[in-house]
Parts: structure tokens; C-alpha cells; sequence
């Protein structure tokens, strides 16, 4: 049937005389269907939420199918309408129906309709669209067609009629900035299976994916958690990010892995990770700090004693070589040692034979080491007073670990891991630090690291009142008068950090963008107390963009 023909006959039926209002009961009738007169601007709102709550994809495939039901509905009305009369006429009340209805003036472009063959090709225009305009208010010109619900409707009333799926689409949308909307409308069958109107008639098991996404979140809070216990590993910062994923680049396999910081970074802690999750994990982890052991002394912890070696060697011991046989041996402080042992050391990590003092047997050992140091081991070299081929045995794989003050974005998370611990361990109820106390966690500049910050933490544990917080009185740090660096709490309450200019010398400075991306996320960071949400709101960027960069920080 032609267009011309479907307008010429639109006028038969007088719609007006089939709505009532009914005074006496406060209700609306289309016929005998009971309506309902909404505010639109509440209506609108909802709408937003919707799209809001669960964004535009699935908000739009939700109005879309409960559209389809009002067309489906609205398709019952127009038959018992027509009667006995020509059936195509039903097609007819479809747009008069949504125009009475007050969702939308639709004028045909093109129609192309067979009943009796079961073919159909429909173009419309809509004019007044109440769904375009709710979306400008709400959010304005965007970059895709938004008239949902009245796709829905304009679906579920074809296919009513049709007596088969029917699917509309719009070209064009007054909410992504042209001058009217479009819809055009095929059989379902002739469209591919992934047309994307196609499948949003197909309702989701959006509780299922709650249900699921709940269970996700559980056991991404208890991860968390674990992360958060004693010998974990704590941190979301750029500088933290990618040491880490230097770590997990080495944990699966057996090579020797060199760990440098300054002291108190916890160089241990991401040694014992290391172990945790590599291949040897189920093998022993053995740590020796070089710098703690007397230098007459150290060759014996390595290495070994047998029986009368010295005056006092009464009985056998195994050295820390033996001891780690098919795990990990962690040499801290490996810049320490004196130059016998390290040569000693070199012979070991070449022929992976170690033969105690004062014996006279070669024993093999399987051992994976990772060493540790806050000396510039090259520095050292040029010194002469670290060997050379030693340094290059245990610098195949360096990992630096960076210091507390640039992991401002991670101290929050210390101090509530931190605090935690130390609660349990004096048997004492603190609910954390307060907002002043943070301010001045986050503004220190920590030459002891972490280390320092659990000492501190510790005196604040003791002295704060059982159930209250830690506050700055009860913190054993002295701010510099001159710190370029100063917190302070926004009105939100949230923590940031001011400070000196990222480009202290922009006249002088090379001008690598990466460089001040990074400076500039970190700084993001630092400012809105750890929370990437927040901190993705201050680079005018979306969480995914911000998580995107985080990555690729990492490595």
C-alpha cells in the first residue's frame, strides 16, 4: 500500500471520542484501556536516571522493549477499533495513536506494505519528538539517536499488525543535532543477527548480571583485603604500578632479580612476593641481610660450617644456600659485602656448588636469587669495592622500588592496612587517622620510607584514645617550615596536595609529553587522596581513560 494511500484514509476513525476522563474515579481511558497522564519533566527524570544508572545501552534497549509493549497494546485497541473493517486501517492509528498519546507527530515518507505476503519498508519522519527533547535537556546534543521508547512503540505496533517481527531504526535524531528524526522500519528476518535494534529486543538478565557483578565485587574486596595483610604488597600509584608489573614480568620464571631503593622501601616485602608467586612457591624462602652479619662471620651464614672449621664450630650447619635448596635465597643489602665473599659468592652463582668451611665436598644446590640494595652498585664498582662480574651476575633483571615520597597517592592505603595491623597487634581499638593527622602523613617527605611510617603509626596506635583516631598530636613527625609541599582537605572531604610546579623550569626543561602525563596523573592522585575516580574528574577524563594510563605507567 503507498503512502498517499495510508494518508488519504487517516481521518476514519475519530480518536478523540474514544478517550474519557473519568472525574467520579480520577482515571483516563483509551477505549477500554486505562491510561495514565504523566507529568512529562518527571517522566523526563526518571528517563535520565535510567540512562545514568545503567548508561545508554542498556537504558535504551530497557525503554526500547517497554515501548514495544505500549505498541504491542496500543495494536489491541486499533483492531477492536477498525471492527469488521478494512484491516488495513489498524496500520492506519498507529501514528494518530502516538501523536493522541502525546509522544510524537509522525508524517510518512515512504511505505511499502503487503499483508498478504508478509512484506513491509517503512520511513517516517517525527516532528516534536517528546523523547529527543527530554534528551537535549537532561544531557544535551550527543552523537547518537536516543528516541528509544518510541522505537519500542513504533516495533511492538507493526509487529502487532504485521502478525511477525517488524524492527524500526533511527537515521536521524534531533538529540545528535539534526533537524527532525527519522526512523525506518523492516521485516526482523531480513536484518542481520547483529544488528544491534535487533538484539536489544531481547531482554537481559540485568539481575542475573547484578547478582553477578555483586559476587565479582565480594571477591575483589576480599582479594583487597588479603592484599591489604601483613607481607602484601599495597599501591596504586603510577611509580608503584610499575615496579609491580616489572615483578610479575619475572615472577614465573628463574632469574635473578636485583631490587634497589632506598632503605625502608620494603624491598623484602616484594622479594617475598616474588617467591609467593613464582614456580618455587611451595619451596623454601630463606633472606639474609649481608649488612647485619658480622664480615668473619658471613661466609659460614652462606655457605655453611662443618665441624671444628673455627674454634667454637662444634657440630655441622647448613648454610642459607643449602637452607633455600629449590626456592629463593634473598641477599639484602648484597652491596655490603666484603670482597672474599663476594668472590665466593660469584663461584656459587657460576657452578651452583657450594662447599661449606672446612669441608671438603662439593654439594649442588637450585636456588633462584634475588638481591637487594640502597648502594649504587655501579658507583661501587667504579670504586673497586663491589666486583664487577658480580654485579653483572646480579643485575640481569633490576627492579626499582621508589620511595615512599613518590607514592604519595599510596599512603592513605598503608596507613588503613597499617593501622589495621597494628590494632590487632596491641590488642587496642582505633577507628584510623583523622583528616589533620592524614594532611600531615601526606605532606611529610619520609626519608625512612615505610618502615618509618609504621614506627610512627605505631607511637599513634599507643597514645590515641581506645575507639578514636589517630590525630597529629600523637605524631612523631616534624614538618619542614619550607616544604614546597602542603596538604590540605577539600570541602568535600577528600585529601589533597598542593605543591611546586610540575614544570619547575619550563624555559629549561625537555619537553617530552609522557613526561608531564605522568607528572600530571600523579599529581591527580595526590590530590584527590588516592581516588582514581576522583582524580580522573580532575584531568577531564573518564575512570577508564585514567585506569588506561595507570597501565601503561606500568609497563
Amino acid at each position: 500500500m503507498a503512502s498517499k494511500a495510508l494518508d488519504d484514509r487517516s481521518g476514519r476513525i475519530d480518536l478523540w471520542s474514544k478517550l474519557r476522563f473519568d472525574p467520579g474515579t480520577g482515571t483516563v481511558w483509551l477505549d477500554e484501556q486505562r491510561m495514565l497522564l504523566l507529568h512529562a519533566g518527571s517522566l523526563g527524570a526518571l528517563r535520565a536516571e535510567m540512562v545514568r544508572t545503567l548508561g545508554e545501552g542498556r537504558a535504551g534497549a530497557l525503554l526500547m522493549r517497554m515501548g514495544y509493549q505500549s505498541g504491542m497494546q496500543d495494536a489491541e485497541i486499533a483492531r477492536k477499533m477498525v471492527g469488521d473493517r478494512d484491516y488495513e486501517e489498524v496500520f492506519l492509528l498507529g501514528p494518530r495513536l502516538h501523536k493522541l498519546e502525546g509522544l510524537v507527530q509522525v508524517e510518512t515518507i515512504r511505505c511499502e506494505l503487503d499483508l498478504d505476503a508478509g512484506r513491509f519498508h517503512g520511513e517516517f519522519r517525527w516532528t516534536e519528538s517528546w523523547e529527543a527533547e527530554s534528551q537535549i535537556v537532561h544531557f544535551g546534543i550527543g552523537e547518537h539517536a536516543t528516541c528509544w521508547n518510541q522505537l519500542g512503540y513504533a516495533s511492538g505496533y507493526v509487529s502487532a499488525f504485521m502478525g511477525r517481527p517488524v524492527i524500526f531504526r533511527e537515521t536521524m535524531c534531533k538529540a545528535k543535532g539534526d533537524p527532525h528524526c527519522t526512523i525506518v522500519g523492516e521485516i526482523a528476518s531480513d536484518l542481520p543477527a547483529d544488528d544491534p535494534y535487533l538484539k536489544a529486543m531481547h531482554p537481559e538478565d540485568i539481575a542475573g548480571q547484578l547478582r553477578a557483578m555483586a559476587e565479582e565485587i565480594g571477591e575483589l574486596r576480599a582479594s583487597l583485603r588479603r592484599e591489604k595483610q601483613a607481607g602484601s604488597l599495597i599501591g596504586q600509584s603510577p611509580a608503584f604500578l610499575k615496579s609491580m608489573n616489572l615483578l610479575r614480568r619475572a615472577a614465573d620464571s628463574s632469574i635473578t632479580v636485583l631490587l634497589t631503593g632506598e632503605t625502608g622501601v620494603g624491598k623484602e616485602v616484594f622479594a617475598h612476593w616474588l617467591h609467593d608467586n613464582g614456580p618455587r612457591r611451595d619451596k623454601p624462602f630463606v633472606a639474609i641481610n649481608c649488612g647485619a652479619i658480622p664480615h668473619d662471620l658471613i661466609e659460614s651464614e652462606l655457605f655453611g660450617v662443618e665441624p671444628g672449621a673455627y674454634t667454637g664450630a662444634q657440630r655441622q650447619r647448613l648454610g642459607r644456600f643449602e637452607r633455600a635448596d629449590g626456592g629463593t635465597l634473598f641477599l639484602d643489602e648484597v652491596g655490603d659485602l666484603p670482597l672474599p665473599a663476594q668472590v665466593k659468592l660469584l663461584r656459587v652463582l657460576q657452578t651452583g656448588e657450594v662447599e661449606r668451611l672446612g669441608g671438603d665436598r662439593l654439594r649442588h644446590v637450585d636456588v633462584r636469587i634475588v638481591a637487594a640494595t640502597n648502594v649504587d652498585l655501579a658507583s661501587a664498582v667504579a670504586a673497586r669495592t663491589f666486583r664487577a662480574d658480580l654485579f653483572y651476575r646480579l643485575n640481569p633483571f633490576p627492579v626499582a622500588i621508589p620511595p615512599l615520597r613518590d607514592r604519595a597517592a599510596d599512603i592513605p592505603l598503608f596507613v588503613e592496612a597499617l593501622v589495621e595491623r597494628l590494632t590487632r597487634r596491641h590488642g587496642k581499638p582505633v577507628r584510623g587517622v583523622s583528616d589533620q593527622a592524614m594532611r600531615a602523613l601526606i605532606a611529610y617527605r619520609w626519608p625512612g620510607n615505610v618502615r618509618e611510617l609504621e614506627n610512627v603509626l605505631e607511637r599513634g596506635v599507643l597514645l590515641a584514645e581506645p575507639g578514636g583516631r589517630i590525630d597529629v598530636d600523637t605524631l612523631s613527625i616534624v614538618l619542614e617550615p619550607d616544604s614546597r609541599e602542603q596538604a590540605h582537605v577539600r570541602p568535600d572531604g577528600r585529601l589533597a596536595v598542593t605543591g611546586a610546579p610540575l614544570i619547575p623550569d619550563i624555559e629549561r626543561a625537555p619537553l617530552l609529553l609522557a613526561d608531564y602525563e605522568a607528572s600530571l596523573v600523579e599529581e591527580a592522585l595526590r590530590r584527590a587522596g588516592g581516588n582514581v575516580a576522583d582524580a580522573a574528574r580532575m584531568l577531564g577524563m573518564s575512570r577508564r581513560q585514567l585506569d588506561y594510563r595507570l597501565k601503561q605507567a606500568g609497563g
